[in-house]
């Protein structure tokens, strides 16, 4: 790999930094000062060091956010503010996006990371990854709305939604405390409310919670993000 490729995929800075750091002999390859980043390197065997600090090489990152409303799940918008702009300065050398979307308005579990294969994977129709959100409705849900909403339901001609499952908070309308969770296999636009709709109902509130073994960090503030444990990381992966 080349040297300025392992420094810009390790957080050191872009490519113009780097090669700027490089300049002012602040890296070392084997204790050896380096000012050519297009020198090949070996990742796994070779000690690279920037000011006298030894750099892990991190391919990838991955990152656990609580999405919080009227943020975009995109990598740049002209008029919005984006998922990746709540990222500090640390990532900025990455390439991170966020995995499927999540509408302007719903909150809660979102992915990010720059690794393609896992995304594909984790997006994949073929892969039915489950997704778990949770739901605050203009009204209750009858025993027919739930048995509709979990056997599928007709949007478009050509679309009916696979079946989902349903698990009742509340069903309390005379409160005005309707909450459900609902489980689904997809991610059509706006699929959830329009899921609701079919069953003359509205979604107040939408917050996804778990996608596929991933579940939200409840210490995690609206717009706060962690990277992902090994553990968790490794329960994705299956």
């Amino acid at each position: 790999m080349r040297l300025d490729k392992f420094l810009a995929n390790s957080g050191i800075g872009t490519r113009k930094e780097v090669k700027d750091i490089l300049k002012n002999k602040k890296i070392s390859v084997n204790d050896i000062f380096v000012k050519d980043g297009k020198i090949q390197i070996d990742e796994e065997k070779d000690i690279v060091k920037y000011e006298d600090k030894i750099i892990y090489y991190k391919p990838f990152v991955y990152i656990m956010m609580n999405k919080p409303a009227g943020v975009i799940s995109a990598t740049e918008d002209n008029h919005h503010k984006t998922v990746i702009d709540l990222l500090n300065n640390e990532y900025r050398t990455y390439d991170i996006f966020p995995v499927g979307r999540l509408d302007i308005d719903t909150e809660g579990l979102l992915l990010l990371t720059n690794d393609g294969v896992l995304s594909h994977n984790l997006l994949s129709p073929k892969k039915h990854v489950d997704k778990k959100y949770y739901v605050k409705i203009a009204n209750s849900l009858s025993d027919d709305d739930i048995k509709m909403l979990e056997n599928g339901i007709k949007l478009e001609e050509n679309f009916v939604t696979k079946k989902a499952k349903v698990e009742i908070i509340c069903n309390n309308s005379e409160k005005n405390e309707n909450l459900a969770y609902i489980t689904i296999s997809e991610g059509k636009f706006h699929q959830v409310k329009r899921m609701f709709k079919a069953v003359n109902n509205e979604v107040l509130y939408l917050k996804r919670v778990k996608m596929g073994n991933l579940s939200l960090d409840e210490k995690l503030k609206l717009g706060e993000y962690r990277e992902l444990t090994e553990e968790e990381l490794n329960n994705l992966k299956v």
